[in-house]
């Protein structure tokens, strides 16, 4: 079994849907967001998603892209990431995947850069702007390296999208609730339950919830139905606002340990 799917079914024999928290790589900066991702899953979070930031982030809201853009502009490095989850994996018990657009991964090599995850104890990735159809030389690359490769299911994708998403997807299938970008919404769209029933009904046997969530009752609403819950937009505000404690704060609240 994957290193995510794992995750996610321990966290639902303890208590219900898995806590996913997603954080930039190298915001504020590199030692910051290494301090802040263990953080993260010393305070409840299940699976830690690193986000590599990007120069054209198009499902990122402004909070995500203002932080991306920061560290883009002090010098970022793709080797902070694998440096990021191997520090995350040594100090935690999370499954750390990353959270990347497809050209990244293609301008170092689908091998290359499967090799250099799993290197690092990273569980896989998300890829957003990648569909099944093209992902050949990812699949085979994250095959190769045991890599969870997470799709992501939206409002409009038709029926036969989404047996292509279960099919391809390791670890989880990534429901997106909405259409739009990343941000806080002050409700959970009700497009989230019918992208998990019509991923389930297509053989995804897990799928996370993401978009919009940002309070601990939007956590409890979607843990009825999905096995995780998805939260990144308000949790790089408060590392923002406040700093690593804040963040802690944050993520005891929304898992439920606060």
């Amino acid at each position: 079994m994957s290193i995510t799917a794992a995750a996610i079914d321990r966290a639902k024999e303890r208590k219900g849907a898995a806590f996913i928290g997603y954080l930039p790589a190298g915001y504020p900066d590199r030692d910051t967001s290494i301090a802040a991702a263990i953080a993260l899953a010393e305070n409840g979070a299940d699976v830690v998603e690193i986000g590599i930031p990007y120069s054209d982030p198009v499902m990122d809201g402004p909070v995500i892209q203002q932080a991306t853009t920061e560290v883009l502009g002090r010098g970022f490095r793709l080797d902070e990431v694998f440096e990021v989850v191997k520090a995350v994996t040594e100090a935690t018990d999370a499954a750390v995947v990353v959270m990347t657009y497809y050209n990244v991964i293609d301008r170092m090599g689908a091998e290359t850069f499967a090799r250099r995850l799993a290197e690092a104890g990273g569980a896989g990735a998300i890829t957003p702007d990648l569909i099944p159809d093209e992902a050949s030389d990812w699949i085979a690359a994250a095959e190769k390296y045991d890599l969870d490769r997470i799709f992501l299911a939206a409002p409009t994708s038709t029926e036969e999208r989404h047996r292509s998403i279960a099919e391809s997807s390791r670890g989880f299938v990534y429901g997106v609730s909405l259409m739009g970008v990343t941000g806080k919404r002050t409700a959970v769209s009700d497009a989230a339950a019918r992208v998990v029933r019509a991923s389930k009904a297509a053989g995804a046997s897990r799928v996370c919830v993401g978009l919009g969530v940002s309070t601990r009752a939007h956590v409890e609403e979607i843990g009825r139905y999905a096995d995780g819950v998805i939260v990144g937009t308000a949790l790089v505000a408060a590392l923002r606002d406040g700093g690593v404690p804040a963040l802690s704060g944050l993520a005891a609240e929304l898992s439920g340990r606060a």
